[in-house]
């Protein structure tokens, strides 16, 4: 038995289909929404149609822009010569945060997965080496530390060293606030070789 009428079971259902959003969230956000302003209801929609419509590539890094350049791409003082890829936007948006990285970015969409059908041209990695025939110096790969993460930045690395550009990987070990005892084995190895001179 339907506990809803027809268009509220079509908007939680819809809702649900929503990335990390359940049953319950779904739920939540649907009775939310009905009890706003329909005014601010229809400005909700129009934004996420106009989203839609404009947001796009940025033509060098990849990332989600509403200009044919990102802001990160357009700046001239970032440094254009070392590149930072990344598999998400999300990546992207999480070192900006950091205020600390000066370089560009190359966001790859997504990582190689043999399990789940995805190799290298499924991922924008064809545009990373064209990217390389420019002034670059040094590609820092900042894939997650996943299997599909590891055996990507393996790949990239193997195609990038044989034209002379320094390549890189990101640090992982023992995140801060982790107590030792519970980290797992490769962790810990991976933090023990990477550790820096204090």
């Amino acid at each position: 038995m339907e506990l809803y009428s027809g268009h509220i079971n079509k908007l939680i259902s819809e809702l649900a289909n929503l990335p990390g959003i359940g049953e319950k969230s779904a739920q939540r956000l649907a009775f939310h929404l009905i009890n706003m302003p329909e005014a601010k209801v229809k400005k909700l929609a129009e934004t996420i149609v106009d989203a839609k419509e404009h947001v796009c590539y940025c033509k060098e890094c990849f990332t989600l822009t509403d200009g044919e350049v990102c802001p990160v791409c357009a700046n001239e003082r970032r440094d254009h010569g070392t590149i930072m890829v990344v598999e998400t936007p999300r990546d992207l948006a999480a070192y900006e945060k950091t205020g600390k990285y000066r370089g560009v970015y190359h966001v790859l969409h997504g990582a190689i997965s043999p399990m789940l059908g995805i190799g290298p041209n499924e991922i924008k990695l064809k545009e990373l080496i064209a990217r390389l025939e420019g002034d670059v110096e040094e590609v820092i790969i900042a894939t997650n530390s996943s299997l599909e993460g590891e055996t990507t930045a393996m790949y990239i690395s193997k195609l990038i060293k044989p034209t002379g550009i320094k390549v890189t990987r990101i640090a992982s070990g023992v995140p801060v606030g982790g107590d030792i005892e519970y980290i797992d084995e490769v962790t810990l190895l991976r933090a023990l070789e990477g550790r820096i001179e204090m």
